[in-house]
């Protein structure tokens, strides 16, 4: 994989804009995009910006309006980082208005763009463009928990978005929380949290390093074949990471994905895999509804290994029930950034600095 442009550090007191490039809910729901903006700001001691349509409601029938928010991000000085509302299943609209000038404009302008889910699509655009950018939590997911921002994340989004010094060791949780919020329902104030014994090493025994690359599995199936998706030889020396959404594709359709990437020659190139623990919706305080979900889970791992074992990749290590993706909390993957998977210490570590 090709190194990308690292963007520079966020310092107190950056501008700091947010924009809805996907789904709307930060207009449908303003209680939680403010909730989100408000713990944001005063967690990290920035200043949040709305680009033009970031609360719009009617996106849908103006995907053009979004990439103009996303570029006018780009292009303006001030703004030291770019963070998406939520995700949803509309980012990739905006790549038939997408034309060599944009690419050239991300190029041009690293900064730190953050997102996770359909944002996806974002931060392949980013890597066409030859730019690191951060699978990370959004303003209303993540950042916007009625719970607060839980502090596994904090201090990850300090050590990989405030500092310039190798990132190091990534941090596992103990405890979780995957139910699905419901933004109109002002009761809804602290969702269960259940508690998990941390990274899961399933598969390998060698030390592997490689640049981090993945997303949202219902995306890589998305942009598969499309002009931001990389060419084989860009999967070379490679960290894969993938996560399901909340809509709570079954491992078996997971494993499609696993075929196809397998088929493709991808996963003939990776060095390893990191697994984001699966989200989804349930009645937590239920406990035949917690078994039947954690059993499910349990499933994703034995695809997991089958497909590997189908294309040859005993030898890879895999790791999983990792804090990243549509559970809570969530830590920070910086797309291009040495990562190391240690099998023997059960560590996995980014080696280098994210930011300048």
């Amino acid at each position: 994989m090709k190194q990308l442009i690292k963007p520079q550090r966020l310092q107190k007191n950056d501008l700091v804009a947010t924009v809805s490039l996907s789904g709307c809910s930060a207009g449908i729901f303003p209680a939680r995009y403010q909730h989100g903006k408000k713990q944001f700001e005063e967690t990290f001691g920035v200043r949040i910006v709305e680009m033009p349509n970031s609360l719009r409601t009617d996106l849908y029938d103006n995907p053009q309006l979004r990439l103009d928010d996303m570029m006018t991000a780009f292009k303006n000085p001030e703004i030291k980082a770019i963070l998406t509302n939520i995700g949803g299943e509309e980012t990739i609209r905006l790549l038939r208005y997408m034309t060599d000038e944009h690419f050239e404009i991300i190029r041009n302008n690293p900064k730190i763009f953050l997102g996770m889910s359909d944002t996806t699509a974002n931060h392949f655009m980013c890597m066409k463009a030859g730019i690191s950018s951060f699978y990370s939590p959004c303003t209303m997911f993540g950042f916007g928990e009625n719970c607060g921002i839980m502090d596994i994340t904090v201090q990850n989004v300090k050590k990989t978005l405030f500092n310039i010094t190798p990132i190091g060791q990534l941090p596992e949780s103990k405890e979780y929380i995957v139910e699905r919020v419901y933004w109109d329902d002002k009761n809804d104030i602290m969702r269960k949290r259940i508690p998990t014994d941390g990274n899961h090493f399933i598969q390998g025994t060698k030390t592997v390093r490689g640049r981090l690359i993945g997303g949202c599995m219902e995306l890589l199936t998305m942009l598969n074949n499309t002009p931001i998706w990389p060419s084989l030889n860009e999967f070379d020396d490679t960290i894969l990471f993938i996560e399901t959404s909340e809509e709570m594709p079954t491992p078996s359709q997971f494993s499609y994905v696993l075929r196809n990437l397998g088929a493709m020659g991808v996963l003939d190139k990776i060095k390893g895999i990191l697994f984001g623990r699966p989200g989804g919706e349930f009645n937590a305080d239920k406990k035949e509804a917690q078994e039947q979900w954690l059993a499910t889970y349990q499933k994703f791992d034995e695809k997991l290994l089958k497909v590997c074992k189908e294309y040859g990749r005993e030898d890879i290590p895999i790791v999983t029930n990792m804090d990243f993706g549509h559970t809570v909390p969530q830590i920070i993957l910086p797309y291009g950034v040495l990562t190391e998977i240690n099998p023997t210490n059960k560590t996995v570590s980014i080696l280098e600095n994210a930011v300048l």
